[in-house]
């Protein structure tokens, strides 16, 4: 019920308000969208709502302009695409895609890189983190891709690295093979990564195009070096076959659970994403990561950015938000969560009966998996397959927050107060409502709160790269592993060859 009130009790009411948001933390989020080249990502049957739009990403550029400039629009820091290289087939498989293609569920997929030329050309500020695997293309090639889109985006881009973790996936890149084993796919991560780093860096020199007419010069042969890179992995020559854009390396993301991932993040990443469902747990790997990228890799903790995923549902009402979420998991398709889940664990999750609890099942990897919904949700009493399927129906891999805008609002502060955390990635529900919703209704309200900022940072010329919107400068921190690989404007190629051996000294680490 609405009352009409005073201007003394508008007055009153003001002042108590700003006093308990006086005992929070102020802090303007990184608001990134998250995404994917298909029509179902961490929702299911989405694409079933009559206003929902998603099923045209595949074949309309219209779809991906108007929604970057809606992104734009609300000064969202960046779209963050994520990505897979092969269809969730473990449940009552294997190679059973018959769930997840008769949901639509990240199935077919389109390699996203190719939706960001077409966001990037309406767009001036707006970011793009893509997610691109080590296993499905050599780094010498991988850099070429990854060069180019952050030339055409004016230094925009950044680079999600992941190893991988479909069978699906690697039997379709990998001649059939079943992928390597954790450890060895880590270690062969790394030096992939540092070959990206030397071409990135080191094979140009700052200022070696000169495109200068006058003396017919248009890259300076003395500004180029190859790299003779020669690990256990790769032999890769060089110099890179693209030129350097505005903030010569792309901003590097990773997401790191296991050990080896917290590490392969600790030396490489400025951006980490978590995949935390409460604010707690995510508090305790920030800490975790930190420390290891101060201690084993002399890295300074301040220049990393740690995001979350998550989904929200906004309604006038919490009723009406409750409502909403009820629609979309009546929407939701049970088969196709199974096999969600039963992708994301490598476990077929059809193995366990339908009133089997998984958190005390043998299995390590389902019972550790269901442990994550059992600290994030409380009030389920027992962790089914029923469970679990209702809470994939809508969150996939992430928390799902409910409620008016106000009531959001205090978790994403709860969220901010425990853990700290530098921002979030928004999946969404129903698309182009769901963002419209986050850019008119619940980003300003974080703006009065002081949770996110009014407008984009300036750059240092007429663009605006990805980095600058992070750290304020262009270049790699120089407490980066890979920051002495830069080959910096005006020094000779025996001067920096002098200097690289120390610099590579310090890339040193998991390998």
């Amino acid at each position: 019920m609405n009352f009409h009130k005073t201007p003394y009790a508008d007055f009153s009411a003001s002042v108590k308000r700003s006093k308990s948001e006086d005992r929070h933390r102020k802090k303007n989020l990184i608001i990134n969208a998250f995404l994917m080249g298909s029509s179902g990502c961490q929702t299911l049957n989405n694409w079933k709502f009559p206003q929902d739009k998603s099923a045209e990403l595949y074949s309309s550029p219209d779809y991906w302009t108007n929604l970057a400039q809606l992104l734009e629009k609300g000064k969202f820091n960046a779209v963050f695409f994520a990505d897979t290289l092969g269809p969730y087939d473990v449940y009552k498989g294997p190679g059973n895609v018959e769930p997840v293609a008769k949901a639509g569920s990240q199935f077919p997929v389109s390699d996203p890189s190719y939706f960001i030329p077409l966001m990037a050309a309406v767009t001036s500020k707006l970011a793009f983190g893509v997610t691109m695997s080590t296993i499905s293309e050599q780094p010498y090639h991988l850099a070429r891709r990854l060069g180019t889109l952050d030339l055409i985006t004016n230094g925009r881009m950044g680079w999600n690295v992941v190893t991988s973790y479909l069978s699906s996936a690697a039997k379709n890149l990998l001649n059939n093979q079943d992928l390597p084993p954790h450890d060895e796919r880590y270690a062969r991560t790394e030096e992939y990564i540092d070959v990206v780093y030397k071409l990135f860096l080191s094979s140009w020199r700052e200022g070696a195009l000169k495109l200068d007419v006058g003396r017919g010069i248009f890259t300076d042969p003395d500004g180029l070096r190859h790299i003779n890179h020669e690990g256990n992995h790769f032999k890769v020559p060089g110099p890179a076959f693209a030129q350097p854009s505005a903030q010569r390396m792309p901003v590097v993301i990773q997401a790191g659970t296991s050990a080896k991932g917290k590490e392969l993040a600790a030396r490489n990443a400025e951006v980490v994403f978590l995949g935390s469902f409460t604010p707690q747990t995510a508090s305790k790997a920030i800490e975790e990561i930190k420390n290891i990228a101060e201690s084993k890799f002399n890295r300074n903790p301040r220049k990393i950015k740690f995001i979350g995923k998550i989904t929200v549902v906004l309604g006038e009402t919490h009723e009406e938000a409750e409502e909403k979420l009820s629609q979309i998991k009546r929407q939701g398709d049970d088969e196709a969560a199974k096999a969600m889940f039963s992708g994301w664990t490598g476990i077929d999750i059809d193995r366990f009966a339908d009133d089997d609890v998984l958190t005390d099942v043998d299995h390590l990897a389902t019972a550790s998996a269901v442990r994550r919904w059992q600290d994030a949700y409380p009030r389920v009493e027992k962790w089914t397959k029923k469970a679990i399927i209702e809470e994939i129906k809508i969150s996939g891999s992430g928390p799902a927050v409910i409620g008016t805008v106000s009531e959001v609002a205090d978790d994403i502060q709860n969220w901010v107060d425990v853990s700290d955390i530098d921002g979030f990635n928004f999946a969404y529900t129903v698309l182009p409502e769901y963002f419209e919703d986050v850019v008119h209704k619940l980003l300003p309200e974080l703006r009065r709160r002081g949770l996110a900022p009014e407008d984009y940072v300036e750059g240092f010329d007429d663009t605006l790269t990805f980095r600058e919107q992070l750290f304020g400068q262009k270049t790699l921190d120089s407490s980066h592993p890979a920051a002495g690989l830069n080959w910096e404007i005006g020094e000779s190629r025996q001067d920096f060859e002098r200097r690289l051996p120390g610099a590579s000294q310090a890339l040193k680490g998991i390998c």
